[in-house]
């Protein structure tokens, strides 16, 4: 089926369950690939929900860790950027409001909507935009975020659009979530063998045990207010240097 084709037949039931269905097959695919990390992930599944959240033109990701800095980790063209720029710019829109208070805000048509007036004034003066969907992620830390879907005709956005694009936002969530889970465990494992490399060549070369090793490092980076990654790093860094 042609993605137009798609995109008109999702009201039917049996359309929107494969719909789901292929929602969830895209993120199992996505975080089982081993090259998969967070970047790729979250870049991908904005390609997926322009052509999967019925009505959507474009898509992209808004995330802010308290209402007043935005990030945008993934977009499919250059107007979700530049949206999100608009509202850093007034510290408003949908996808703010939508990141903070509500699971999702719908904007059928920028050119009447009330909600957002510097934002829609900007957006329409810069942008062809005229219809705007976003839908809360839940991510880990002390950041929220909205997966959002644009398109340049206003009510462009039908009911089965909510539908489906909650379900994408789910599991988008959920995926981003895990990989970057991942790679901060990598990160620990890899910071946790520096660190021990480093310790044992200060037993070796001072005759210390392995927590007066760690002491002394850890006094180290604290008189030098250097991270303990970083000291460990150095020492490695030096005793191979010396070794060449």
């Amino acid at each position: 089926m042609e993605l137009e084709d798609r995109k008109i037949a999702v009201n039917d039931p049996v359309e929107v369950e494969a719909t789901h269905l292929r929602i969830a097959q895209i993120v199992q695919d996505l975080y089982g690939r081993p090259d998969a990390d967070s970047d790729t992930v979250i870049a991908e599944l904005a390609e997926h929900a322009a052509i999967e959240i019925p009505g959507a033109q474009y898509a992209g990701v808004t995330v802010t860790r308290n209402a007043k800095h935005i990030d945008t980790p993934a977009t499919t063209h250059k107007w979700p950027l530049l949206l999100d720029e608009i509202q850093q710019r007034h510290g408003e829109g949908p996808c703010l409001t939508a990141a903070w208070k509500e699971k999702i805000i719908h904007v059928a048509d920028l050119t009447t909507d009330e909600r957002f007036p510097r934002y829609a004034r900007d957006a329409l003066a810069e942008t062809p935009i005229r219809s705007v969907m976003a839908f809360q992620m839940w991510i880990a830390g002390e950041r929220m975020g909205a997966l959002n879907v644009y398109a340049e005709t206003a009510h462009a956005f039908r009911p089965e659009t909510r539908e489906i694009g909650l379900v994408f936002a789910t599991h988008s969530s959920v995926a981003w979530n895990a990989a970057r889970r991942d790679e901060q465990f990598k990160r620990a494992l890899s910071s946790r063998d520096v660190i021990g490399q480093a310790k044992g060549m200060l037993m070796e070369r001072y005759g210390v045990n392995a927590i007066q090793a760690f002491d002394l490092l850890r006094k180290l980076s604290q008189d030098s207010n250097t991270p303990l990654i970083q000291i460990a790093a150095d020492l490695i860094e030096k005793q191979q240097s010396s070794i060449e």
